[in-house]
């Protein structure tokens, strides 16, 4: 590891560390990471105010709740069907009070991503989280970044806009990493060790998760996150793209990146140093602390999260991952040394993967199996060849389609 150029998140490097009250974009804000950001400002008005939501439009009630509890001056919808049903929850909301502005349409987020704050949460899912991620950078924002899919699939572009702490991850375990090399330099760094908590299925052999069903995926031991998310972890597809994620976060190669199978999820990553410490970032599971990382940093939020109560006995596990049964970090390990356009042919075939197995359509075990049919369809990107949006939209599309007609060829041979 060299010490230039600099990682993209570096908690040495502060792209910005401003104190008093931050105004605040929530992109994504009525999903999970969403509602709990809210969550977080709610409690403290003293330190943040949200400027702008964003969501696709499937909960426009609760988009109108939100935007008046935060008195924000803009409300962005994906959906641009859905703007009368917004329309009239918000004249319910505000009664005769002036209403936000409204953006609608698929470039809405990014309008609302350039616009004028201090922060950009990105909690948005999938990589259609791409473009508001470039604008905010773009617009010279500090950007909390949980959607790690935009920075999967267009790392290249990510990383020539990105200024030196500009990015705060706001995944649990980038979060943990980020705050276990504050301990450090980059130079003493050994291994950065990636935890899993295993999903629902961990410890079943290859031959037993073939007959697993979509609520038997969609039951995580501990954590509660949308379905999408859910079955990646199921499957430890989120594992491989936060594998791929932290390689282009900290500049770290891939053999020196671990995933570690940890069931309680207390740990959520660790860093080992070159003097033979690991230092271990643990909370309780609650993505509030990870947030109020992005949102705050350097700075701590005072009970972001529920602390360990330490008069209890508790016991912590790790294991190591068997990748037989789980062979979808490998396989983001490959891609992610392509680079290229495969991340982003990697994501939106599993994307497609996943749809298909949550509607019946596929079994579980082809949803990786699928994937890396894809990805091997796809061949070896051209070295040294200059990513563009228009190439990861390109391969995205290719990658769907292609997903698609494997996905439907795998159903038939199933039911065969």
């Amino acid at each position: 590891m060299s010490d230039s150029p600099a990682p993209l998140a570096d908690p040495h490097l502060l792209f910005d560390a401003a104190a008093g009250r931050r105004d605040i974009v929530v992109l994504g804000s009525t999903g999970s990471v969403g509602t709990q950001a809210i969550d977080l400002v709610l409690r403290n008005p003293d330190l943040f105010r949200v400027t702008g939501l964003s969501a696709a439009g499937g909960r426009v009630g609760l988009l109108a709740e939100q935007a008046r509890l935060l008195r924000v001056e803009t409300v962005a919808v994906a959906r641009e069907d859905v703007v009368p049903a917004l329309k009239e929850a918000l004249s319910a909301q505000y009664g005769s009070e002036p209403q936000p502005e409204i953006l609608a349409g698929p470039e809405a987020a990014t309008e609302l991503a350039a616009s004028a704050c201090h922060t950009v949460l990105n909690g948005i899912t999938g990589s259609i989280g791409l473009e508001p991620t470039l604008a905010a950078l773009k617009s010279g924002r500090t950007l909390a970044l949980a959607n790690k899919e935009s920075l999967i699939v267009g790392g290249p572009l990510v990383k020539a806009l990105a200024r030196p702490g500009q990015i705060i991850p706001v995944d649990s375990e980038h979060a943990a990493l980020f705050q276990a090399l504050a301990a450090g330099t980059r130079a003493d760094v050994r291994k950065l060790v990636v935890t899993a908590s295993g999903g629902p299925f961990r410890g079943r052999t290859r031959a037993e998760l073939e007959r697993v069903t979509v609520e038997d995926a969609l039951a995580h031991p501990t954590w509660a996150m949308g379905p999408v998310i859910t079955v990646n972890s199921a499957t430890l597809v989120n594992k491989g793209l936060e594998v791929i994620e932290a390689h282009l976060l900290y500049d770290i190669p891939f053999e020196q990146i671990e995933v570690v199978v940890h069931p309680q999820s207390y740990v959520h990553s660790m860093v080992e140093f070159s003097d033979g410490s690991t230092l271990a970032q643990a909370t309780p599971p609650d993505m509030r602390g990870p947030i109020a990382i992005g949102l705050g940093w350097p700075h701590r939020i005072a009970d972001a999260a529920p602390a360990f109560d330490w008069t209890k006995a508790s016991t912590w596990e790790f294991f190591p991952l068997d990748t037989e049964a789980f062979p979808a970090v490998d396989l983001a390990r490959h891609v992610g040394a392509l680079g290229g356009t495969a991340p982003a042919v990697f994501n939106a075939a599993n994307e497609e993967c996943v749809d298909a197995f949550l509607a019946g359509r596929l079994p579980f075990t082809a949803i990786v199996d699928t994937v890396a049919a894809v990805v091997e369809d796809h061949g070896t990107p051209a070295a040294g060849t200059s990513l563009t949006l228009g190439d990861v939209l390109e391969a995205e599309a290719w990658a769907r389609a292609r997903a698609r007609e494997m996905a439907a060829r795998a159903a038939v041979e199933a039911r065969a």
